[in-house]
């Protein structure tokens, strides 16, 4: 069977479009209208003596924002089954974004503006931490891996490392005929491991006990031909260790929101549970 004029095109576009767009902003469109008809629906009530969370509102709204954090919180699970169609990764990566943004609506207006010390105030908060630290993973996966791929420029990490490796060996032949204080500079140098810096110093991006950074400082004014071409090789392994420690930086800022984005999300169904049960126990 033909297909429809322009259909192609359209299944291109669906393909390659990213989650935020998918379907033309669907779901961003159903979180609005969702939030919309919270708001207008909670405008137009009058409980008293004051909007709280008890109010028959305030339970429904409650009822609504429970059900849509545990359904957002299945978004781990559903990773592991990819599927094309209404409900693929895409869609419902789509749906955890705008719905879960939602949520700032719909609980706030839950809570009916009353915070305190309690476990309800802390499950809100948890909430409102698991969002921002997921619009920091949106952030992330939308900008990061275009600058990964162009620090990569077509190599791969276990390529850059072997760049290193090849410039190590021809460091180590160079610095045999450099005196001793010169030699050990050049042996730190090659010691250093570049991956056993902490999450916090890749995050930085600052390494300030570079060993490789001595090295070049040490030798720099070297004027026998041996000396210079170390002081080269190590200038030429600086700017490798540099492009992948960017690699290290790039992908740890890609994956460290999810150190907080998880365990909140825990935190914030154990709290949410604390704070149903609570709301039955005193009903």
């Amino acid at each position: 069977m033909a297909s429809l004029p322009g259909s192609t095109n359209r299944e291109y576009r669906s393909s390659h479009e990213g989650f935020l767009r998918h379907r033309e902003f669907r779901w961003l469109k159903m979180a609005t209208a969702l939030c919309l008809i919270a708001i207008v629906a909670y405008l137009l009530t009058d409980p008293k003596p004051r909007p709280s969370g008890s109010t028959w509102i305030g339970y429904t709204l409650g009822t609504i924002g429970a059900l849509l954090i545990v359904w957002l919180s299945l978004l781990g699970i559903r990773k592991r089954a990819i599927t094309e169609g209404r409900w693929s990764l895409k869609a419902w990566t789509s749906a955890h974004v705008y719905l879960g943004l939602s949520l700032i609506v719909i609980a706030t207006l839950h809570t009916g503006f009353q915070f305190g010390w309690n476990v309800h105030t802390l499950a809100y908060a948890l909430m409102m931490l698991v969002i921002l630290s997921g619009l920091f993973g949106i952030w992330a996966y939308s900008t990061l891996p275009s600058a990964l791929s162009s620090n990569r420029e077509q190599m791969t990490q276990a390529q850059m490392i072997d760049a290193i490796r090849a410039l190590d060996r021809q460091l180590d032949d160079a610095a045999q005929p450099l005196g001793r204080a010169q030699s050990d500079l050049v042996l730190a140098a090659l010691e250093e491991d570049p991956f056993a810096a902490g999450l916090l110093r890749r995050l930085s991006g600052n390494y300030p006990d570079c060993a490789t950074q001595k090295a070049m400082l040490g030798l720099a004014n070297e004027n026998d031909a041996a000396g210079e071409r170390v002081e080269k090789l190590l200038v030429r392994r600086k700017a490798q260790l540099e492009r992948l420690r960017r690699q290290m930086r790039l992908k740890a800022m890609l994956e460290v929101w999810l150190y907080v984005h998880v365990p909140a999300t825990m935190a914030l169904l154990a709290a949410l549970t604390a704070h149903i049960i609570s709301v039955f126990y005193y009903w």
